[in-house]
């Protein structure tokens, strides 16, 4: 409550009465209405779950808003009940109306229905966090609503959403990824992707091949040292304009090539290029640029001298 009343300012008296309901702060004595519209900033306790739950159940706030459920989480559903033969004749109406329940009747909620389980095993597939995977059924509700799924197959446009969903957040997957996990062709994604976006206008700021660093180094069992050194490198690329008009996944992968030999971690290019889902004659022109623009080649024969 907005103040605390210890006696009436009418007549004095100190028999408060605080009327909750209401908000009304009133002396009993004279009946005066000391306060009135008040706010009550207290926690709100509600019991959601009245079915066997007692007051364990209760809690402060209702279910979020869901993108990833088609009805957003608002849905109600007819309950559960123990014993259905206590119902007597309205058992028969109680069962119609539960299996009515479960038939969606517009088709963007069948369509939704549909495509954010999907989204869900792709999003799964991917490991992506909970914020990637709403943002990604946030785009995809925005896209059915548009009528852009319209011509186009329900998977290609959930690969499409997820995809523009882990540019947003930074989140480092490739069009191969998101292809090997949907069963959908690279071409296909991106198509749909830059479809999406454009439609949709959503501003999606160009990939950083230091996103990459982390994963493909992991899984080429590279030294926190390599790893540093190909992100300094990189950092190095993007001043001297070398990362502009190329590929993040292939300067990444060069980058991290480059530093893997400069700490006497030899990989071989192809180890490199299908760690990174790309060719080995893109590793190979990548590396070239970077000695050749960086004179990173000076710093590799210090390194051979001193292994040899």
């Amino acid at each position: 409550m907005s103040t605390y009343v210890k006696k009436c300012p009418e007549c004095g008296s100190k028999k408060i009465f605080y009327n909750k309901e209401k908000g009304e702060v009133i002396c009993k004595e004279c009946g005066y209405v000391i306060e009135e519209s008040m706010v009550d900033f207290g926690q709100e306790w509600r019991e959601f779950e009245s079915e066997g739950g007692g007051g364990e159940s209760k809690r402060r706030t209702g279910a979020p808003m869901r993108h990833t459920e088609y009805d957003m989480g608002l849905g109600t559903e007819v309950g559960r009940t123990a014993d259905l033969s206590k119902l007597g004749k309205e058992r028969g109406k109680f069962l119609r109306l539960r299996k009515w329940q479960y038939r969606i009747s517009t088709a963007i909620e069948r369509n939704l229905k549909l495509a954010l389980a999907e989204l869900k095993r792709v999003s799964s597939f991917l490991k992506l966090s909970g914020s990637v995977e709403e943002e990604a059924a946030r785009i995809y509700r925005l896209a059915v609503q548009r009528g852009l799924v319209r011509g186009r197959s329900m998977e290609s446009v959930v690969a499409g959403a997820l995809y523009a969903a882990c540019r947003r957040h930074e989140v480092p997957r490739t069009l191969d990824e998101l292809s090997e996990a949907s069963g959908i062709e690279k071409k296909e994604i991106g198509r749909t992707y830059r479809f999406i976006t454009r439609e949709l206008e959503i501003r999606i700021r160009p990939s950083n091949p230091a996103d990459y660093i982390p994963r493909f180094a992991s899984a080429l069992k590279l030294s926190p040292e390599s790893q540093s050194k190909s992100v300094e490198i990189l950092e190095r690329a993007q001043k001297a304009e070398l990362t502009s008009g190329r590929g993040p996944t292939g300067i990444a992968a060069a980058a991290l090539y480059v530093s893997a030999l400069m700490h006497g971690e030899k990989r071989t290019q192809r180890e490199v290029a299908d760690v990174a889902g790309v060719t080995e004659v893109t590793i190979r022109n990548r590396y070239k640029e970077l000695l050749d623009e960086l004179k990173l080649d000076k710093e590799l024969k210090k390194v051979k001298k001193k292994n040899s």
